[in-house]
């Protein structure tokens, strides 16, 4: 029976203990398993492999974005790695996005120029500079949609039918909206990567993350290379993340509506000289994450008119929403860009981007909306006040 993602979220991998029946999948710490016999394995020898807890998480995980299979690894970051570690060898080309997520600019920029593989950051939206990057004959193609801090929005199945007409696998960052609001292997992709620290896990007490695939091969290759640079998820990360997807639809659903409503709010804030959120419709993107989004999501940045004095003025005065890193837990979280999540990339990429000093970026949680917008209202009158 195909179930709605709500119902995958909540059952997959439930009341699957024969021993005692629990509803709860058991968290199995042991980092070795006995073998039956001289050169007997089990299903499970040592836990870096393969471990039933990280086998329930990973099962869910594929079901949820519609894959063969998944494999949880230790954070984002090292999902990014090992995709690369699996796919490029010195001497092949990578395309991803100029305005991609800052650590992922951070790892590629800095591996190539070590010589691991060569990289091309480009704006994607330009199709122009997308098929001269693509006619350099690249192995691995990255897509991020919505972009990270910008939430500019891309047709992921244009791009991947470009992509396999040039001889590439094309991989799509998922992690803004989840499987819930978008679902890229449907839309060509041939693989969706995540860090699941952020809307997946959604409580803020757990680093990991996830590459889903539709072909089992490339879930074969990724699972023998996860095992053999060691970057795959423990067992009790495995529980604490299985345990944040139960709530995953409700929770994203919830933090969207809020969204949606401080966005109209900014709309009208003298003080915001851009406001960034794919629901508006004057976002270039606006048509395109109508075809092949559920929804907008929970994030959205904002240009704060003003100098440095103002910023601070306006951050301090927040009490709802927490200055912080990373996105996608139940709290609010906001960020200052250039300080924070891209503070890896220089100043000059940080410019081509589009991204400025002034630029915010605001994780939207599931406080009472109204909160949220009184908090922000004290905020902008205490950044105004000379």
């Amino acid at each position: 029976m195909g179930c709605k993602q709500a119902t995958i979220a909540v059952n997959s991998g439930s009341n699957i203990d024969e021993q005692y029946g629990c509803v709860v999948p058991p968290i199995y710490l042991s980092s070795t398993y006995n073998f039956t016999a001289f050169n007997e394995p089990r299903s499970h020898d040592y836990s870096r492999r393969g471990n039933p807890s990280r086998d329930v998480v990973q099962q869910v995980l594929a079901e949820l974005e519609g894959g063969v299979g998944a494999i949880m690894t230790s954070s984002g970051m090292s999902a990014i790695h090992l995709l690369c570690t699996v796919f490029l060898k010195p001497g092949d080309l990578l395309v991803a996005p100029h305005d991609c997520y800052g650590g992922s600019y951070r790892l590629f920029d800095s591996l190539s120029k070590r010589g691991a593989y060569n990289v091309i950051f480009v704006d994607q939206a330009d199709d122009h500079a997308l098929k001269q990057a693509l006619a350099q004959n690249p192995k691995l193609v990255l897509i991020e949609t919505p972009s990270n801090p910008l939430l500019r929005i891309v047709d992921i199945q244009y791009i991947c039918n470009l992509v396999h007409e040039a001889g590439a696998l094309a991989i799509v960052d998922n992690t803004f909206l989840s499987p819930v609001l978008q679902k890229p292997l449907d839309l060509g992709a041939d693989l969706v990567v995540h860090s699941c620290t952020k809307y997946l896990n959604g409580h803020s007490d757990l680093i990991a993350g996830a590459i889903i695939a539709k072909d089992p091969a490339i879930v074969e290759d990724l699972a023998w290379w996860a095992n053999n640079i060691g970057v795959t998820g423990a067992a009790f990360d495995s529980y604490l993340l299985l345990r944040g997807i139960r709530t995953l639809s409700a929770r994203v659903l919830l933090q969207q509506n809020n969204a949606a409503v401080i966005a109209d709010y900014l709309q009208q804030q003298p003080q915001v000289k851009k406001l960034y959120y794919p629901g508006l419709k004057n976002h270039p993107g606006h048509d395109i994450a109508l075809k092949q989004q559920k929804g907008f999501g929970a994030m959205l940045s904002f240009e704060l008119d003003g100098n440095e004095q103002t910023l601070r003025r306006f951050l301090s005065a927040l009490k709802l929403f927490t200055l912080a890193e990373s996105l996608g837990g139940v709290e609010s979280l906001i960020s200052h860009t250039a300080t924070m999540t891209h503070a890896g990339i220089s100043a000059e990429a940080r410019t081509q981007a589009g991204i400025t000093d002034s630029l915010l970026r605001v994780s939207v949680g599931i406080e009472d909306s109204q909160d949220l917008i009184a908090d922000l209202d004290n905020a902008f009158q205490a950044a105004a006040t000379r």
